[in-house]
């Protein structure tokens, strides 16, 4: 759909596109198999300035609008989503600390991470906090001149890598949300400790990792805002990101539809590509139907985004919508395949394995359907 793109969105799409297919369609099944980071591309993607993409020149970053930064982030997803949910969580990290970071914080933190000099992560997730982000453990302490940080994190993107990381814990337990805070933790952080890379189901060469921190030393002034407003950040931060995850998910259910129908062409059954045959067309029919609802979903919650409307309800739609048609195409991109799809010998069992997480990451489906509810009874309630 490029009817709504500007020439410079255009141009944007297509670099990043060449990028994906030179720098890592070539060993993105083999880093799949071994778990191996793309690193020399993740380096190149900061010098191509994609990192910060959407932070202001001022902080290093490209000041390009929401919309281009989807557009990174599906052309990445379509050949290599373990590229592109290294570059979502880093951006979690990097617009948690631009919306609500002092101009200090900016400067010393966010610039580096825009410029791409430096891996950021965001920690929220703890092996018993999920979906209830307000059940986290973690907890920061008083002392003199900041907090000592003591608790576990879990499946943490970018992990065992980020040189800095925004972590939520609580000063106040008993406060459950309104005790949460959110702070700015330095990778090298005496008594942080990281785990290695988790042998996951897709995403392998991700790097996904566990926190352990240890009465870590925290300075006063790497609190992100007011006190006990950690929680309410992290909700703001996790609209934006579903919003990434929307675009990662189009971008896997492309490959999973680009794919088939290459296969579907050159595949021989019955003495014909078995493209010629009704149920496969009615599969690849689906497939593009859903794809361009799910990318216009988005595109509607990145425009009320960009133009500063809210979007909480939209952004959860096309969240929703995207990752359950990323694992409806893999599923199908599977069954076109036929026994070779449930091997390694296409990428179709990789996107597979992929799409399923787009269900999970950023809110659970289930989460996406209680929020959007919400929204919808709040709006009716107020007789709009």
């Amino acid at each position: 759909m490029d009817f709504a793109l500007t020439e410079e969105q255009l141009v944007l799409r297509q670099r990043v596109r060449d990028f994906a297919e030179a720098e890592l369609s070539p060993g993105a099944d083999r880093r799949d198999s071994t778990g191996e980071f793309p690193r020399e591309a993740m380096e190149k993607i900061g010098k191509l300035g994609w990192m910060g993409l959407i932070f202001p020149p001022e902080y290093g970053g490209s000041g390009s609008d929401f919309l281009s930064y989807t557009l990174v982030v599906e052309e990445l997803s379509r050949i290599d989503a373990s590229a592109a949910i290294t570059l979502l969580a880093h951006n979690l990290c990097a617009s948690h600390i631009f919306a609500f970071g002092s101009e200090e914080q900016k400067r010393q933190f966010l610039s580096p991470l825009a410029r791409g000099e430096a891996l950021g992560a965001w920690a929220l997730t703890e092996p018993g906090a999920g979906s209830d982000a307000a059940a986290l453990q973690a907890e920061a302490l008083p002392a003199d001149g900041g907090w000592r940080m003591t608790g576990n994190k879990y499946l943490i993107t970018n992990g065992s890598r980020a040189e800095i990381l925004v972590v939520m814990a609580s000063t106040d337990p008993s406060r459950r949300a309104r005790g949460i805070c959110a702070f700015i933790v330095a990778g090298d952080s005496p008594g942080l400790r990281r785990g290695k890379n988790i042998d996951k189901l897709g995403f392998r060469a991700s790097d996904t990792a566990a926190l352990l921190l240890k009465d870590v030393f925290v300075p006063a002034d790497r609190l992100l805002g007011e006190a006990g407003s950690g929680f309410s950040q992290t909700m703001q931060v996790l609209d934006a990101g579903r919003l990434g995850l929307a675009a990662m998910a189009v971008g896997i259910a492309r490959g999973c539809l680009e794919g088939s129908l290459a296969y579907a062409r050159k595949r021989q059954a019955f003495g014909r590509p078995i493209g010629d045959f009704q149920a496969i067309r009615g599969m690849l029919a689906d497939m593009a139907t859903e794809i361009d609802a799910a990318r216009l979903l988005l595109r509607r919650a990145v425009y009320l985004r960009d133009t500063g409307e809210p979007y909480t309800r939209e952004a959860s739609m096309a969240k929703l919508f995207a990752s359950e048609t990323a694992m409806r195409a893999a599923t199908r991109a599977v069954q076109i395949h036929g026994g070779a799809g449930y091997t390694r010998a296409y990428p179709a069992e990789r996107y597979f394995r992929e799409a399923k997480l787009c269900e999970i990451g950023e809110g659970t489906s289930e989460i996406q359907r209680m929020v959007i509810a919400r929204e919808l009874l709040k709006t009716a309630k107020e007789g709009v």
